[in-house]
Formats: C-alpha cells, structure tokens, sequence
C-alpha cells in the first residue's frame, strides 16, 4: 500500500511539473507543422545557449576525463604487457573533437 501511495505521488508530481514547464502550441487554422515551426523558432534561441554553454562543456570534459584515463590505463596495459592498445583512446579522442568543435557547425544542420 505505501508503495502505491508513492508511486501515485511521484506520478502526480510528475504530471505537474509537465503541465507546468510544458508550451502550448495551438494551430489557428488547423496547420500543426506551422504551429511547432513558430514554436521552435520562438524557443530555438534559449535551447542554442543551453546547449552551447551547458551541454557541449560537460560532455567535453567528460570525454577528456575519460580520455586521460583510458590513456593512462593503456600506458600502464602496455608496461604489463608489452602491447599498446590504440583503439580506444583513439574512439574517445575523435569523439572529443567532435564535441568541441560540433557548436560551430550544429546549428546549421540542425
């Protein structure tokens, strides 16, 4: 029982923070795609510098944490035994440059 009383308040919680953040978009004439074009063009520019000054840094320095480990690891992998893996730090840099350089060309694609 005090598993369902939880469970309904977490999703009535739920239910109230979606109706509370959430944006109506209302189509006049019956056109829904020109009702969600307007909105995301009315939000496009807050959802650009969340994501150019939020997102992109905490990925970034994810994947280098992960990098500098991953090279530490294979250094330490190749004092052991001899052989130097070079795939993964290789995956986790490309993917590090992809992610610093992504803000400058996202936008367009997007």
């Amino acid at each position: 029982m005090k598993k369902l009383k939880k469970l309904l308040i977490i999703l009535a919680v739920t239910v109230l923070l979606l109706l509370t953040f959430s944006m109506t978009a209302f189509a006049a004439t019956g056109d829904v795609a020109t009702a969600i074009e307007q909105t995301w063009v009315a939000a496009k520019a807050q959802v650009q510098k969340v994501v150019d000054n939020v997102v992109f840094p905490v990925v970034d320095m994810i994947l280098a944490v992960l990098f500098f480990v991953k090279i530490g690891t294979a250094y330490f992998d190749y004092r052991k035994g001899g052989q130097f893996e070079f795939t993964a730090p290789c995956i986790l840099f490309a993917c590090l440059i992809f992610t610093l350089t992504a803000p400058l060309y996202i936008w367009t694609i997007i």
